[in-house]
């Protein structure tokens, strides 16, 4: 007797708080999916333009890679040159005679 007297309560409690519970109307559910669908929508114009200014920025990030590269092989030409002159001038030294 004693375990179905602790049950009374607890389904009289589920009874009540169901009867309470209530349906939400088609008004109320469209109110707020309109507010969420305008933050959605904020959010979307958002990432569209981050998404352009991230693809503009990589496209200049490409295009500054391809101009270092292209400094790079410019100055290891003019480090051979340069490697030239020197061993010319030190061979012109070797040559000069001493007074």
């Amino acid at each position: 007797m004693m375990p179905s007297l602790k049950i009374i309560p607890a389904v009289a409690i589920m009874a009540g708080s169901l009867g309470l519970g209530g349906c939400a109307t088609k008004g109320y559910v469209r109110e707020q999916v309109a507010v969420v669908d305008q933050r959605v929508a904020a959010l979307e114009g958002r990432v569209a333009e981050t998404d352009g200014i991230a693809r503009a920025a990589r496209g200049e990030a490409q295009a500054a890679a391809g101009q270092a590269q292209t400094n790079t092989q410019r100055l290891d030409q003019l480090t051979g040159r340069v490697d030239g002159v020197e061993q010319r001038m030190i061979e012109a030294q070797r040559k000069r005679p001493r007074n």
